[in-house]
């Protein structure tokens, strides 16, 4: 019987996400301008106009498929 990576006990864990509020930053979705009240990371500020809300960003992988690395 052969083992596999994740029957030896490895592979990635989830951690649950941090979700930040950032109601005070008064940030607008790039895509449909809904206001955006909480992120799962902290946002640089400088980079906030590329923003896109929950369901803009579900359309947007949709759209264009998993990341690539």
């Amino acid at each position: 019987m052969s083992m596999t990576y994740n029957d030896m006990g490895g592979g990635f864990s989830q951690a649950p996400r941090q979700i930040v509020d950032v109601t005070a930053m008064n940030i607008k979705c790039s895509e449909c301008g809904a206001p955006i009240t909480e992120l799962p990371f902290n946002p640089d500020p400088s980079r906030t106009s590329t923003l896109k809300c929950r369901d803009c960003m579900r359309k947007f992988k949709q759209a264009h498929g998993p990341r690539r690395f």
